[in-house]
């Protein structure tokens, strides 16, 4: 299977999302953290610095919910500047998809 890449956009919502994982751990270590979200440590490691940019969904609604974090809130953190981003049509066709 062959992945297209990544636009700008996605590049930096997935930044966001590593940003907001990494603040909501807080002092727990990625090791707790990864344990009990039953991901690996490399996973959630690659997720925080950015390197996987649009990780499955499952993923991070399993990471989200051993943090305390809300989907809804989630998403508002990581979508929040995707003005600034200058999102393709692409982008732009999946949040029109998406339930408000």
């Amino acid at each position: 299977m062959v992945r297209l890449p990544l636009t700008p956009a996605e590049v930096a919502r997935g930044r966001r999302l590593g940003a907001l994982l990494r603040r909501a751990r807080g002092e727990r270590s990625i090791v707790e953290v990864a344990l009990d979200a039953h991901v690996s440590p490399e996973t959630l490691r690659k997720i925080e610095s950015g390197r996987v940019a649009t990780p499955a969904f499952p993923t991070i609604a399993t990471i989200a919910e051993v943090l305390g974090l809300s989907l809804d809130a989630v998403w508002a953190e990581i979508s929040r500047s995707r003005l600034d981003d200058a999102p393709t049509d692409a982008c732009r066709d999946t949040r029109e998809r998406l339930p408000a």
